[in-house]
């Protein structure tokens, strides 16, 4: 007799579906698990064992195989414990196959027979709706989670005895009825109006964040740089359903919070002593990494000439296509990483070159290999680049007017331009930054003007063929914030100005 129980498991952002094959037969009592499973699947055997015996029921006395197929996919976790208990329960006659049919099992089992939570349950849940199955059986502090998915009935499980009695139809649990009530929540811990003066640092955080476009600041120690990053985030529109169900199920992945469901913009700032694992992606589970991480919300990364030029040079590809592919030699794993980046630098080691109070003491060849740490290719694909001079004592001693506040003027202008492009692009997560080159030509035309003036700018500064088209794609993000349908010579003047070179 075989018995079969559906189960899942991620396979990078996505989901496979896993069958659960038991199969039994005369000799020693034994119990082997197949399927090219982890230690941690070996060691379900101990744990599936003590869970059926102590919630008060047969262990079947044979030779039982289980089996987890497709056997050639590398499956990691313990959520395999509830379906392989089932199997075996089945394969005992305890439950019928009926039971089990139309439904996807998951759960890890404690030595009672109790479940406790697992990771990526919301992940489970989207492939149980891909494949058309009706029912999920998820540990009940996962429920909550999985319930973001609309379509398959989400049945919360406390243990295993619960459940065999539910599925013999003695004592029926109930299902989340009601999806999750969730809400985006941004409460930033700073905002503009702490921030003194910087007008035109200011002015491009708020462009940068309309059309999605990267930041690069440049100043000495103490200007201020770092207050505009984290300002930023609090500019940033709430999390929209989607993206609370994307980013949710990044976190779940590579988080221990495996249980919450995410309604903050992630703001991600790595240490620069961090690996490139760490931040691209990778390692022994291919786990997704802090790009990944920073999925519909910020990576900043400050002091960005700190980190090692390699790790900096693994950014150029998630900065184009908006998404890493890790491979390993037991496949390939696809995570999105479609993030706002954010950089802050120092123009040299000493950090005052060109301050006009404070001198700088770098040697030439010292600035010289601290500038070549940022490579050409890569400051090409940061679409704002500003220089953050350090304040005077009287503008930071000046007092603001209270009645006036720069926040929310900055983000009702945000609101509107961000409005104006899921207009003109017909949806809502896309933006300017994104555009492609036919796009560009279509989205954001040029009066014959207009393309003089910016084939005039391109000339005389030397501006790559990436370079122009970003200079058109600020120019279409600063006509929306001002309300303009077409682009004009003044929003290009304005956008050149935010490609002046940091560093020379």
């Amino acid at each position: 007799m075989i018995s079969k129980v559906a189960s899942a498991t991620s396979y990078g952002f996505d989901g496979q579906l896993i069958e659960i094959e038991g199969d039994m037969s005369k000799g020693l009592p034994s119990m082997q698990i197949v399927g090219l499973g982890n230690k941690a699947i070996d060691e379900a055997r101990e744990r599936v064992r003590s869970a059926i015996k102590n919630a008060s029921l047969d262990f079947p006395k044979g030779k039982i195989i289980i089996n987890l197929a497709p056997a050639e996919l590398p499956k990691n976790g313990t959520q395999f414990d509830l379906p392989i208990a089932l199997a075996i329960l089945c394969l005992n006659k305890q439950l019928p196959p009926t039971s089990v049919a139309d439904a996807l099992f998951a759960g890890e089992l404690a030595l009672d027979g109790s479940l406790r939570p697992i990771q990526s349950a919301i992940t489970l849940a989207e492939t149980a709706k891909q494949h058309n199955i009706s029912t999920v059986y998820l540990p009940a502090a996962n429920a909550e989670q999985a319930r973001l998915i609309d379509g398959p009935t989400i049945i919360p499980v406390t243990d295993l005895t619960a459940l065999f009695l539910h599925l013999r139809g003695e004592h029926p649990l109930q299902p989340i009825t009601e999806s999750p009530s969730i809400s985006s929540t941004n409460q930033p811990a700073v905002t503009l109006d702490d921030i003194h003066g910087q007008e035109l640092a200011k002015r491009a955080v708020a462009i940068a964040v309309a059309g999605r476009h990267n930041v690069l600041l440049s100043g000495p120690p103490g200007s201020g740089k770092t207050m505009l990053a984290r300002a930023l985030q609090g500019l940033l529109p709430p999390l929209s359903r989607p993206e609370i169900i994307a980013v949710t199920k990044l976190h779940a992945l590579g988080e221990p919070s495996a249980t919450e469901i995410i309604t903050t913009r992630p703001f991600r700032s790595p240490h620069h002593t961090a690996s490139r694992t760490a931040i691209i992606g990778g390692g022994t589970k291919a786990q997704p990494g802090e790009i990944s991480l920073a999925h519909h919300g910020v990576l900043f990364m400050d002091e960005v000439l700190e980190y090692p030029r390699a790790l900096l040079e693994s950014l150029r590809q998630p900065l184009e296509d908006h998404q890493i592919t890790v491979s390993r030699a037991h496949g390939k794993y696809t995570y999105p990483a479609d993030f706002l980046f954010v950089g802050t630098m120092n123009p040299c080691p000493c950090g005052y070159l060109g301050d006009p109070q404070r001198a700088c003491t770098c040697t030439t060849s010292q600035i010289l290999a601290y500038q070549k740490r940022l490579s050409g290719p890569l400051l090409d694909r940061i679409d704002l680049t500003i220089t953050v001079s350090r304040l005077s004592p009287d503008e930071l001693l000046a007092s603001h007017p209270v009645s006036k506040s720069q926040q929310d003027i900055t983000t009702q202008y945000i609101a509107a331009a961000t409005e104006a492009q899921a207009t003109r692009y017909n949806r809502r997560d896309k933006y300017n930054a994104s555009l492609t080159s036919r796009e560009l030509r279509r989205f954001a035309p040029l009066s014959d003007e207009v393309r003089q003036f910016l084939r005039t700018a391109t000339e005389r500064l030397g501006l790559s063929a990436r370079s122009h088209q970003k200079v058109i794609k600020v120019a279409r993000t600063i006509a929306d914030l001002q309300g303009d349908v077409y682009i004009t010579t003044s929003h290009l003047a304005e956008s050149l100005r935010y490609r002046q070179p940091l560093i020379s």
